[in-house]
């Protein structure tokens, strides 16, 4: 089976330059890249529009609300294998990256119970390196 499947995602990044720190979320380990770290974000339903999409989708992984900013890149990727389902798919990603804010002072939390996001934090960029992370946070941050 081949699937397309568009989502939207937010770079977040908070502090001042050679202190920021960018907001990224963990894959459950039930879930495809479990284990690796990602931007918030995540499929948009169909004919939601992607800022929509993505204000939704940040809350239910972080509980904040995000001010969706200026497009910053657009990201894909292409994979083949087995689907949750069992089913084998030729797999499209298109990941539409987006500047975001919070309002100051906020903490993250995951919000939603039994999804594919366990984790959320607020990391140095220093330290990005040392994690394991998607193709979807490199894009990003060359982009910005």
């Amino acid at each position: 089976a081949r699937v397309q499947r568009v989502a939207a995602y937010a770079l977040v990044l908070r502090g001042r330059p050679g202190s920021e720190e960018v907001l990224l979320t963990r894959i459950a380990p039930h879930a495809v890249h479990g284990g690796k770290w990602h931007l918030p974000g995540g499929g948009l339903d169909f004919q939601e529009d992607p800022r929509t999409g993505l204000v939704r989708e940040v809350h239910e992984e972080t509980g904040l609300a995000l001010t969706v900013g200026d497009p910053l890149e657009v990201h894909d990727i292409a994979l083949t294998g087995v689907a949750p389902s069992g089913r084998l798919e030729e797999f499209h990603g298109i990941h539409l990256i987006f500047r975001g804010t919070v309002a100051p002072g906020q903490e993250p939390r995951v919000v939603e119970v039994g999804g594919t996001t366990d984790a959320v934090a607020w990391v140095p960029l220093a330290d990005v390196g040392d994690l394991v992370v998607t193709s979807t946070v490199t894009a990003a941050l060359a982009a910005r």
